[in-house]
């Protein structure tokens, strides 16, 4: 008995030793998981708010940013709102850095909503392609002059020229970032293309004209721009001719997007209707083909566009030009008039030869509003006949 009363002992003994260390072990584990969940906590709270001030340090970087005009082409550019619907809609400086298909991807957006949210005037864009100077500056300067709201001056040069003149000149800051053309290739359609999206940046060009150095204006502006506005249809010279000079020219590495039924000629110098323009330089596809297989003894500016209406969007045209040209003399290019040529009979003769063409599927005798090739001798004359005879 005695035996086993000392066994009973020492039995509750370790039992008691045992519960013992398992509430101190409990309590260890307590204490050690407070002291790592402090420490995890302080580390969380250290993490997050690093990131909050990473995060605010970006958000006040990323709004000075966009806050500034580091994009803004005049100064000073604190006190100019460069994403304006006015500075979108009539860009003022001309200059810009983007790349031939940048640019014509920007210029071929179109709202798809018909009506504006501002009070849209018309204006006619004049585009010169020049080789340099412009000898008969003075009479644009006096055709443009007292119309400035009705109008649009983009100049293509080559790219060291600088056109020198005067800030109240119509014509100043008016070159476009150009590129270097060469006379008979893909380079001039090149510079057509150019003109005409960046006058399609202003969203109130609604008429496009082509010019060169050598043309003239043989009305004056009310009725060229009244007759432009007006038009239903662009003009743009487009013809099948199945000479050499035509269909001779044609390649048949184009079949099987362009058949030789299809294929058209005309003058360079072209005038349309915004949305044709867009038309021209938002087209990929067959350009692509002329800069391919349209190389000399075809040239590209008497051919694309021409082409490409004739596929497409032939009844938007009127298939004839409103620019004079003298062909009497043959050969590759125009007759170049001098100032012995420039009497009151002869710019007579180009404003109403007599002969009749259709202007809204009415006929008129007024079939040309400008006339090229001068040379710079006839600017004297043609100033001294503007006001009596052109009237301007």
């Amino acid at each position: 008995m005695r035996r086993g009363r000392g066994e009973k002992e020492d039995g509750e003994t370790y039992m008691g030793l045992l519960k013992l260390v398992q509430v101190l072990s409990f309590l260890v584990v307590f204490v050690a998981g407070i002291i790592i969940g402090l420490a995890t906590s302080s580390h969380v709270n250290t993490y997050f708010s690093s990131q909050t001030q990473l995060f605010s340090a970006f958000t006040a970087t990323s709004f000075r940013v966009s806050s500034t005009n580091d994009n803004c082409s005049q100064s000073p550019c604190q006190k100019l709102d460069c994403l304006s619907m006015d500075a979108f809609l009539h860009p003022t400086s001309l200059t810009h850095k983007m790349s031939d298909a940048e640019l014509f991807w920007r210029a071929s957006m179109t709202p798809y909503k018909n009506e504006y949210p501002f009070p849209r005037v018309p204006k006619v864009a004049f585009m010169f392609l020049t080789r340099g100077p412009l000898p008969m500056l003075p009479l644009w300067e006096r055709f443009f002059k007292g119309h400035e709201n009705y109008f649009s001056i983009y100049l293509h040069t080559p790219t060291a020229f600088n056109l020198n003149v005067s800030s109240q000149s119509p014509f100043y800051k008016r070159q476009i970032p150009s590129q270097h053309v060469e006379w008979g290739t893909v380079l001039l359609a090149d510079a057509e293309r150019r003109l005409l999206a960046n006058a399609l940046l202003d969203f109130s060009n609604e008429r496009f004209v082509l010019l060169s150095e050598s043309c003239i204006p043989v009305f004056n502006f009310p009725t060229v721009f009244k007759y432009l506005i007006g038009s239903t249809y662009s003009f743009v010279e487009s013809f099948d001719d199945p000479s050499r000079y035509g269909r001779g020219r044609y390649n048949p590495k184009m079949l099987p997007n362009i058949k030789l039924y299809q294929w058209r000629k005309g003058s360079q110098w072209f005038e349309m209707h915004r949305s044709v323009a867009i038309y021209i330089i938002s087209d990929t596809k067959y350009y692509t083909l002329f800069k391919k297989y349209c190389k000399p003894v075809c040239y590209p500016d008497e051919h694309y566009i021409p082409t490409f209406l004739n596929m497409f969007h032939g009844s938007l045209n009127a298939n004839r030009s409103v620019t004079w040209v003298d062909w009497s003399m043959g050969g590759p290019h125009p007759a170049m008039h001098e100032g012995a040529n420039i009497t009151e009979g002869f710019i007579q003769a180009i404003r109403n030869n007599g002969t009749l063409c259709s202007y809204n599927e009415e006929q008129t005798s007024v079939c040309h509003l400008f006339a090229r090739k001068f040379a710079p001798s006839a600017l004297e004359p043609l100033l001294n006949l503007s006001s009596t005879v052109m009237e301007f």
